[in-house]
């Protein structure tokens, strides 16, 4: 069973994508901002993680950076609906520069969540 790690401040969202995660059978670790995410993964690891661009104590950018410092073969997913006058598809587009490997814009469907978490993960779908 994979393991992954939800990095995002926003109790709502991360509660979507452990009930999404969990009822398609991956195990699920979540935390509330970036810099306890990062001190996750360094002590627990994940097979993927899903982070938010924009959160207190440490963004996207900072997550995932440091992500790939430690391990540069991690799977990213980043997620983000904009903000702080910046738009979902330049957030999402920096978190491509900096290394996520899929990047999905708020409001998303539980459809494209397992859609991108199966690819990464190559799980094939059902058929």
């Amino acid at each position: 069973m994979a393991r992954i790690l939800i990095i995002d401040d926003d109790p709502g969202v991360r509660a979507l994508l452990r009930a999404v995660l969990e009822g398609a059978g991956y195990q699920v670790a979540e935390e509330s901002d970036g810099n306890r995410g990062v001190k996750r993964y360094r002590r627990e690891g994940a097979d993927l993680v899903i982070t938010d661009m924009l959160m207190p104590e440490k963004d996207g950018i900072e997550v995932i950076t440091e992500l790939r410092h430690h391990n540069p073969q991690v799977k990213v997913v980043a997620i983000s609906g904009g903000g702080r006058g910046l738009d979902a598809v330049f957030n999402l587009d920096m978190a491509q520069e900096f290394g996520a490997l899929h990047t999905i814009a708020k409001p998303f469907s539980p459809f494209q969540v397992l859609e991108a978490v199966d690819k990464l993960l190559e799980i094939p779908g059902e058929e």
